[in-house]
């Protein structure tokens, strides 16, 4: 039954992550970016100097809200995680160095996608019966294009509900358990035979942790995300540009290989990627799996935010994906290029790469800071994942779901801190990538409605 099921996921995922999706995210992509003549690049000042701005001026946000900027770290919570980490050096390794360059392109045009999400989720959001704002694809969906579309979506909202469980939770706890316990046993701590009962307190501490965060309401995961998001990447950043700075003088010629590896990955792989289609599909996947432009789970988080204007929230989607690709995954890539470490092209790999290019710069010690990063950003993607699951769950049922939701959604931590769950990721994953498919057609269909939104802002701002 399970090697069934097994297969046709694989044959799903292979389609859902293929090809012609990939043309399709950045169709939709170049459609936004022309529709708002490219206004990720036209407005690109202007962008940080909204984003930023909140960080020097802050204030309290209404009821049934939190602030434009814990909204943007709300989504990054849920965007900078183990994909930043594990995502680009399965990229770099089955694709080589030249998927960096694709995922760079995915990105640029992601700005612009993410920018429309934001824009649509906050044009067409709604009030819940707690005074919530709630919005999202499934709100852009039934109140933009009518009844005949509602149908489409409750499908993205029980896809929604479907895929928090697995990528959102169970993996994201099951990486915070394998930092800590590899921390632990590197250090001596515990030995190999203490490993199950450690993995089972830590599931247990989890669990509580999130339960209380997600029952303390929107604020208090607003709150927590500000503190955390800002934290944990400047941490990440500042090893990462260790590693490149002590290794400059590869800087160059690492480069060159991702430049050179993007068109003709065979001269930089040594001939194991001979596929430029392998390489350009796995940065482009990798690059959406990370930033989520064309997902729409992003926009969910920006709905909550205290903002009168749909536009001006946009610009914190094209921030975001900016943060998190460009900058994030970037540093992750140089780490893995430039430290010199020896990469299997063609196998996959995870965040062992990563971790493995850190401690080869600066040696072992390194691993309690890595870890420390990685169970970051693994928790605060749970944090994020558990807000989409529950506005996503509330479309489909209603409020009176919601806390049941969050116990449950809590609970599923200690399985994923002892279970093996190599299935379960896979299957998360297929269903994360068909989200986009009804998100990608109310894009498209909706691409006048921002282009207009942006045509009114400028004009009367």
């Amino acid at each position: 039954m399970l090697k069934t099921i097994e297969q046709i996921n694989s044959a799903v995922n292979g389609f859902v992550w293929g090809i012609p999706a990939m043309v399709c995210i950045i169709g939709v992509g170049l459609l936004l970016s022309f529709r708002t003549r490219f206004i990720q690049f036209r407005k690109f000042g202007y962008t940080f100097k909204t984003t930023l701005g909140p960080l020097f001026h802050k204030k309290e946000a209404a009821e049934g809200s939190i602030t434009p900027f814990q909204a943007v770290c709300t989504a990054l919570a849920a965007t900078v995680g183990t994909g930043n980490i594990a995502g680009v050096a399965g990229a770099i390794a089955i694709g080589g160095p030249g998927a960096v360059f694709w995922m760079w392109i995915s990105a640029l045009l992601g700005m612009c996608t993410k920018f429309s999400e934001v824009t649509l989720a906050v044009h067409f959001r709604e009030k819940n019966k707690h005074g919530d704002w709630v919005g999202g694809p499934m709100y852009y969906i039934k109140n933009g294009l009518g009844p005949r579309w509602r149908w489409m979506a409750y499908v993205f909202a029980l896809l929604g509900v479907l895929t928090v469980f697995g990528t959102g939770n169970a993996t994201q706890v099951n990486t915070i358990t394998s930092a800590i316990n590899t921390a632990l046993l590197n250090f001596h701590v515990i030995d190999a035979s203490a490993v199950s009962t450690s993995s089972l307190i830590i599931g247990i501490i989890i669990t509580v942790l999130i339960a209380m965060i997600l029952l303390g309401g929107i604020k208090r995961i607003g709150k927590v995300a500000e503190t955390l998001v800002p934290f944990m990447a400047l941490l990440y950043v500042i090893l990462a540009l260790g590693v490149i700075m002590l290794n400059i003088e590869r800087v160059p010629g690492v480069f060159a290989s991702i430049f050179e590896g993007a068109f003709n990955p065979a001269s930089v792989t040594g001939g194991v990627v001979g596929s430029f289609f392998l390489s350009m599909q796995k940065g482009v996947a990798r690059g959406i799996f990370s930033n989520e432009a064309g997902l729409g789970t992003g926009s969910i988080a920006h709905a909550t935010a205290d903002t009168d204007s749909p536009v001006k929230q946009g610009f914190f989607g094209i921030f975001e994906v900016f943060m998190d690709t460009i900058v994030i995954c970037t540093m992750t890539a140089l780490v893995i290029l430039c430290s010199g470490i020896p990469v299997g092209y063609g196998n996959d790999a995870g965040a062992e790469l990563t971790i493995t290019g850190f401690t080869y710069t600066y040696g072992n010690w390194v691993s309690i800071f890595t870890a420390v990063a990685l169970c970051c950003f693994a928790f605060t993607t749970i944090l994020g994942w558990g807000l989409y699951g529950t506005r996503c769950i509330e479309f489909i049922f209603g409020s009176w779901i919601i806390r049941p939701f969050m116990v449950v959604y809590s609970l599923v931590a200690i399985i994923g801190a002892t279970a093996d769950l190599g299935l379960l990721w896979s299957v998360a994953e297929t269903f994360n990538g068909l989200m986009s498919i009804p998100n990608l057609i109310a894009l498209f269909l909706l691409s006048g409605t921002v282009a207009k939104l942006v045509k009114d802002y400028f004009k009367n701002r």
